[in-house]
């Protein structure tokens, strides 16, 4: 299991995860909303969907919001959970949830992981994710 800090941006992701590498060094992978099967408004379609910084074995995670779900300091942060199986995802999701907010059951989605987030019972908030395990299917 890896846990990883996964940031929230207002549109300057890439800017954001441009300069990180900048400072820190390591291999960057934007993937924006254009590419994605998301039908997202034409002035977003640059807007970074996910991306990555990994950096001598570690990596930051971030996005951009869409318009509606604006970022302000406080929730622009979540704890990315990379599990073994579906079965170990289910179980922290479950338990992390409970007294808290389940913002997306977990399901597998359209890039092929089992995935879902929450805000547990304190206010933080978690991505629970499982991707080619082999009881995906």
């Amino acid at each position: 299991m890896k846990l990883n800090p996964y940031l929230s941006f207002n549109g300057n992701c890439r800017e954001a995860m441009t300069f990180y590498k900048e400072c820190t060094g390591g291999e960057l992978i934007l993937n924006p909303y254009d590419d994605s099967p998301m039908a997202v408004p034409d002035e977003e379609k640059d807007k970074i969907m996910h991306s990555s910084l990994v950096i001598d074995g570690l990596t930051l995670m971030a996005a951009d919001s869409l318009q509606g779900q604006p970022v302000t300091n406080g929730n622009n942060i979540s704890l990315s959970i990379s599990c073994i199986s579906k079965e170990q995802a289910n179980e922290i999701y479950n338990k992390l949830s409970e007294g808290g907010l389940a913002i997306m059951p977990m399901e597998t989605t359209f890039w092929g992981a089992y995935f879902g987030m929450l805000t547990d019972k304190f206010g933080i908030n978690w991505m629970i994710s499982c991707e080619g395990s082999q009881d995906m299917k």
